[in-house]
C-alpha cells in the first residue's frame, strides 16, 4: 500500500508529491497522470512572485530557469491604459516545459510516476482503492478543471457564472517583456492578454464566463471574439490554439472526504479577477502533499489549512468579482491603479493572496465618483 497516490502530474499534483517527499522522506508517493510528458496544457502561462516563493519553497526554482523575468504590467479598458514594474519574480514559462520540469522535480524527489487513467474510486476502511488495484493511505486529486476525481467524489462541474472558458495562442510581439491584460467590456466578465515569453513571443488570449458566452451569436463566437482583441498585440499569425475550461473560485465544491484531497483547479481554485491558477494549484497541492502524510485524518486538516491561508482572500475575491460587474467599478480600478500602493493592491488580490486594504477601497471610491 502507498502512503499517498496523486491523480494528475501537473503543478498541484508535483507540488504535493514534492511537499510529501519533503515532509516524509520515507514516504511511498505514486504520482499518476493520463498523458505522456511533456505535453502542452492551455493556460496564460503566466507565474507569478507568490508561485515562484512556493517553488523555492519547494526546492523546484529550476521550473523557471532561462526564463527572463517580466519588467511590467499593462492593464488597459479601452479608454485609460496603467503601466507599473511588477514587483517581485514574475515569469512567462509555457506549461510543456514548467509542468514537465516540476514533474522531473518529483521523480528526483522520491516519487514514483506511472501512466494511468483512474475511473473508479472506493473506500476501504483506513485507506482508498484506485481502480481496484491501486490502494493508498490518501489520495490528492489534482487532475485539473475537468476532474474525474471530483465527479467520483459526487461533484458536479461550476455552474455556468462561476465556469470560464478561454482560448489560447502563441504570436510574435516586439517590445518589452511585459504582460498585459485588456478588460472587455463588450462581453463583459471578459479580457484579453498578452504575456511575453521573452524568446519574441507571447502567449496571447481571450476568455470569459460560459454563462457570458451562451449570450454571444452562435458559430465561432470565442474565435471571433479572441482575434478581435489579440489582433492588436501581435505581429503575425497565431499558432498552437487551444481552448480550455477554468472552474472559479467563486463556486467550490466541499471538503468533506477525510482520505481524498482535492487540490488547485480540481478544487476550482482559479482567481476570479484574474484567472490566474498556478499559485493556488501550488500552494494547495503542497499543503495537500504535506498533510497527506503526517496527519491522522488528513481530509479536515486539509480543509483547517486551506481555510486558514486562502480563505479570507477567496472571500475578499469573491466580493470583488461582483463588484466589477458594474462598469463604473472596472473603469474606476484600471484609474485607481495608476498610484503604485493602488497598484500593488490590486495585483496582490488578483495575482496573489492579497485582500481588499482600506487604502484600496477608499482610493476607489474617489474614483467612482470621478468617473461618474
Amino acid at each position: 500500500m502507498h502512503d499517498l497516490v496523486i491523480v494528475g502530474a501537473g503543478p498541484a499534483g508535483s507540488a504535493a508529491a514534492l511537499a510529501a517527499r519533503a515532509t516524509r522522506p520515507d514516504s511511498s508517493v505514486l504520482l499518476l497522470d493520463r498523458a505522456h510528458f511533456p505535453r502542452d496544457k492551455a493556460c496564460g502561462d503566466a507565474i507569478g512572485p507568490h508561485a515562484v516563493r512556493v517553488l523555492d519553497a519547494l526546492g523546484a526554482s529550476s521550473a523557471v530557469t532561462g526564463y527572463p523575468r517580466v519588467s511590467r504590467f499593462e492593464l488597459s479598458d479601452g479608454h485609460a491604459v496603467v503601466r507599473a514594474p511588477l514587483r517581485g519574480a514574475t515569469y512567462t514559462v509555457p506549461r510543456r516545459v514548467f509542468d514537465d520540469r516540476l514533474r522531473a522535480a518529483a521523480i528526483a524527489a522520491g516519487a514514483r510516476v506511472s501512466r494511468h487513467h483512474v475511473r473508479r474510486l472506493e473506500r476501504n476502511g483506513d485507506h482508498v482503492v484506485l481502480d481496484g488495484i491501486l490502494a493508498a493511505r490518501a489520495v490528492v486529486a489534482a487532475d485539473g478543471a475537468n476532474s474525474r476525481m471530483r465527479r467520483l467524489l459526487g461533484h458536479d462541474r461550476n455552474p455556468a457564472r462561476a465556469l470560464a472558458v478561454a482560448m489560447r495562442g502563441y504570436a510574435s510581439v516586439g517590445g518589452p517583456v511585459d504582460q498585459r491584460i485588456m478588460l472587455d467590456d463588450a462581453h463583459w466578465p471578459a479580457y484579453g492578454w498578452s504575456f511575453a515569453i521573452g524568446d519574441g513571443t507571447a502567449n496571447v488570449g481571450w476568455g470569459t464566463t460560459v454563462a457570458a458566452l451562451r449570450r454571444l451569436p452562435a458559430g465561432g463566437a470565442v474565435r471571433r471574439a479572441f482575434e478581435q482583441r489579440v489582433a492588436a498585440v501581435t505581429t503575425g499569425p497565431v499558432r498552437d490554439l487551444r481552448a480550455h475550461h477554468l472552474p472559479l473560485s467563486t463556486r467550490r465544491p466541499p471538503l468533506l472526504d477525510r482520505r481524498v484531497l482535492l487540490a488547485g483547479d480540481a478544487a476550482s481554485l482559479i482567481n476570479p479577477l484574474s484567472g490566474e491558477g498556478i499559485f493556488y494549484a501550488l500552494l494547495s497541492g503542497a499543503l495537500a502533499g504535506r498533510v497527506a502524510v503526517a496527519a491522522a485524518a488528513p481530509g479536515p486538516t486539509y480543509a483547517r489549512e486551506l481555510r486558514r491561508r486562502l480563505g479570507r482572500h477567496l472571500r475578499h475575491t469573491r466580493v470583488a468579482s461582483a463588484m466589477l460587474d458594474l462598469r463604473v467599478v472596472r473603469h474606476a480600478g484600471v484609474r485607481a491603479a495608476a498610484a503604485p500602493r493602488t497598484f500593488d493592491d490590486l495585483t496582490e488580490l488578483a495575482l496573489g493572496d492579497g485582500r481588499i486594504t482600506p487604502a484600496l477601497a477608499g482610493v476607489l471610491a474617489r474614483e467612482i465618483v470621478r468617473v461618474r
